[in-house]
């Protein structure tokens, strides 16, 4: 078993807040339904990847969409610079070896995890530390890998977010940090109604799919 951990930053699916951006053409509720049915894809593909600790960084309460063996621990913090240090801190002391993603990328595999975690072992031969950032098609990033001994403040605090170079800026902070910075997969967020159908032909035997099939067919989004 591959040690390390994979931690999810999550909001509980309310309606009203999670997937607003959904909204027009889904309804409030509507749009917290594929946020429900996206986490809970993101959590089973990271419960039956090989990381050993499984852990929801929440903003919210738990609900039916969590499954067993799932550590979970509060979003801390005002920004989301500041909240993701703060969960890379309680999950894992700057320990490490962890990645992150969050969930809006229903279409994530145990196997892209696996490939994520395994990305972050060093090269003997430059004997640099390794990280992984996995880019976003909308310039931002779904998934970040550190190796132990991370300081997350360094890598997170004043980073810009949410915006159409965060990928780029956080790249340019790990690489200062003296990270070797290896790509992952390029992956498209579930924003709005035009990617929720690209991602749901994606990976069609999601939960997300099935939902979005219901949900976007009499409105005719392509």
């Amino acid at each position: 078993m591959r040690a390390g951990f994979v931690l999810v930053m999550a909001k509980a699916p309310v309606p009203g807040r999670v997937k607003t951006r959904l909204c027009p053409p889904l309804s409030l509720e509507e749009a917290a339904a594929v946020a429900a049915a996206a986490l809970a894809d993101t959590l089973d593909a990271v419960a039956v990847c090989s990381a050993p600790r499984r852990i929801v960084a929440l903003h919210g309460a738990p609900g039916p969409w969590l499954p067993a063996g799932f550590e979970v621990i509060p979003q801390r913090g005002g920004g989301l610079d500041e909240r993701l240090a703060n969960a890379w801190t309680d999950a894992s002391s700057g320990a490490g070896p962890g990645i992150q993603i969050g969930m809006d990328t229903p279409q994530v595999t145990a196997a892209d995890l696996d490939g994520l975690l395994a990305a972050l072992d060093g090269d003997p031969l430059t004997r640099r530390r390794r990280a992984v950032l996995a880019p976003a098609e909308d310039g931002g990033w779904w998934a970040i890998g550190l190796p132990g001994g991370a300081d997350p403040r360094a890598v997170f605090t004043g980073v810009p977010m949410s915006t159409p170079w965060t990928g780029a800026a956080q790249e340019r902070r790990l690489r200062r940090l003296g990270y070797e910075v290896g790509a992952g997969p390029v992956r498209r967020d579930v924003d709005t109604a035009a990617d929720l159908a690209a991602v749901a032909a994606a990976a069609p035997g999601t939960r997300t799919a099935h939902l979005a099939g219901r949900l976007l067919a009499a409105r005719s989004v392509a």
